[in-house]
């Protein structure tokens, strides 16, 4: 089983150098926001994709699990006709390099009256081929618990007044359930704040990933959910807290 568990974690494929270890380093510091801020490389995050209509409008991030699995958030409303892109950091000028996946399925989790259930797995017709560019992240175990004030990455193409035509990364620390309470009162079940210092996320970064790293390995705590409502980089961002919906996560793609 162990040996089963690391095939599915690290996926060594052709280049790729396994779940949450990019190609190259990524580059950044603390202060970039992830609108007008810090253009990603390419490979630095390469689970990142962009979900897009059929016309190639941007509308979410997702993050791959697999070859065949795209994790995103519940409120982008993915339909099977959209698509996923892989492989990118510009949207405009990359789209020979862009790696365009058909959906075959969609699945929500459904929303219940205690949890905010913000998360959503879309399953691939037409599999990710990994490369430097173009790899998976790696899922939360019960052990990697990331403590609050880790710095963590948030990744996406952003709107503000326009699109971001590259993707952009933004350095954020996590909060305690408490700290976040502060600026958040209300906050959700299942539920995790990151920011608050001088960084956000801003509409069109939905679904996307925040990441934290532990031994190594960069690891999927949050899926980009919400934020303030004018993108401020003095309120702290929510993200649909991945650890918390892990049983849900397996059990889908192990049916499916």
């Amino acid at each position: 089983m162990a040996f089963l568990w690391l095939l599915s974690c690290f996926a060594l494929v052709g280049t790729t150098l396994g779940c949450g270890v990019p190609s190259i380093r990524p580059e950044g510091s603390n202060t970039n926001r992830i609108v007008n801020g810090k253009d990603a490389l390419p490979g630095a995050w390469p689970w990142q994709v962009s979900l897009q209509t059929t016309s190639g409008f941007h509308f979410c991030g997702g993050s791959l699990l697999n070859e065949k699995w795209v994790i995103t958030a519940a409120h982008c409303r993915v339909n099977p006709a959209a698509r996923v892109v892989a492989g990118i950091v510009d949207l405009n000028t990359e789209r020979n390099n862009a790696q365009i996946l058909k959906i075959a399925q969609v699945f929500r989790k459904p929303a219940d009256e205690s949890n905010f259930n913000d998360i959503a797995l879309v399953k691939l017709a037409t599999p990710a081929n990994f490369s430097k560019t173009v790899s998976s992240v790696c899922l939360p175990k019960s052990a990697d618990e990331i403590p609050p004030g880790t710095m963590c990455s948030t990744t996406g193409w952003g709107l503000s007044k326009k699109q971001t035509r590259k993707l952009q990364q933004a350095y954020m620390p996590l909060l305690s359930h408490q700290q976040c309470i502060k600026y958040w009162r209300k906050i959700k079940d299942r539920l995790v704040c990151a920011g608050a210092n001088g960084t956000s996320i801003c509409s069109g970064d939905s679904g996307g990933p925040l990441v934290c790293r532990k031994n190594g390995p960069w690891i999927l705590v949050g899926v980009t959910s919400m934020g303030g409502s004018k993108c401020q980089t003095n309120l702290p961002n929510m993200f649909a807290h991945v650890i918390e919906f892990m049983p849900w996560i397996q059990e889908t793609m192990a049916k499916n």
